[in-house]
């Protein structure tokens, strides 16, 4: 009886340890600050609230550090490092706007043809690295996870975009969320005009043709799994300009 006596202290220890390291994991992928960042200031058709943002920083800031000091590593599934990665893009996305608000478009902080892109900006660190944008969506996000539904749910502050979800993306959920997203893009006019014989698309699916054959399919057919409008097969695709005005609620 003595001898439990004597370690029972240490026991406690070790058990309080586990819990905390259980809980510090768990706030590592938490995303329901930006969940409620993103209720209040982005409306169901996408459209965001800049100004709002920025009267809300402070816990913005909190939520981009809370990403910036917990990456996800190998202890976490792969649908929590998938979510955590589309979050980290739309969350640093909208502070970039918000440090540089007013602004048009996004494409007025930098050029692509000079490799200034606002794309390649080190405006953040993650884990201690000094990161883009680019590192995200390219390095990480469509090398990482071949998941071409990822364009549907990272947005870059424009109309043209993917609409901006107003809740954050969840490992518990993120299968459901991708194919809402896929679905709820191809059947938005203002992205897509779907027609059986003369669809125009988005140049998402020209920019990343790529990423929609990569599992032995066709363009076309993987725009049917989603579309409501069938694309007959031998049809020609046409793009539409991508509108870059920022997606701001007026």
């Amino acid at each position: 009886m003595k001898i439990i006596y004597l370690f029972l202290p240490l026991f406690i220890l070790i058990v309080l340890g586990f819990k905390q390291m259980v809980e510090n994991n768990s706030r590592a992928i938490n995303h329901k600050q930006w969940t409620a960042l993103l209720k209040k200031h982005v409306n169901n058709k996408g459209d965001v609230n800049y100004k709002a943002f920025i009267k809300d920083s402070a816990a913005l800031n909190r939520y981009l550090k809370l990403l910036s000091d917990n990456p996800p590593d190998s202890s976490v599934t792969k649908e929590e490092k998938f979510a955590y990665w589309i979050n980290a893009y739309n969350a640093f996305t909208v502070k970039l706007i918000t440090q540089n608000y007013p602004l048009k478009s996004i494409k007025d902080l930098g050029s692509t043809a000079t490799k200034n892109s606002p794309w390649d900006k080190k405006f953040f660190t993650i884990g201690g690295r000094e990161m883009t944008l680019n590192n995200i969506e390219h390095d990480i996000l469509r090398k990482q996870f071949n998941d071409p539904r990822l364009h549907f749910a990272i947005n870059c502050a424009s109309y043209s975009c993917p609409k901006l979800l107003n809740s954050a993306f969840r490992a518990s959920s993120l299968n459901k969320q991708l194919n809402a997203r896929a679905i709820n893009f191809f059947n938005d006019t203002t992205k897509n005009i779907i027609t059986p014989t003369q669809p125009r698309l988005s140049s998402i699916l020209l920019w990343y043709g790529d990423d929609f054959t990569k599992t032995g399919v066709s363009k076309i057919e993987y725009i049917n799994k989603y579309s409501h409008v069938k694309i007959l097969p031998t049809t020609k695709i046409e793009y539409m300009k991508y509108n870059w005005d920022l997606n701001e609620q007026r």
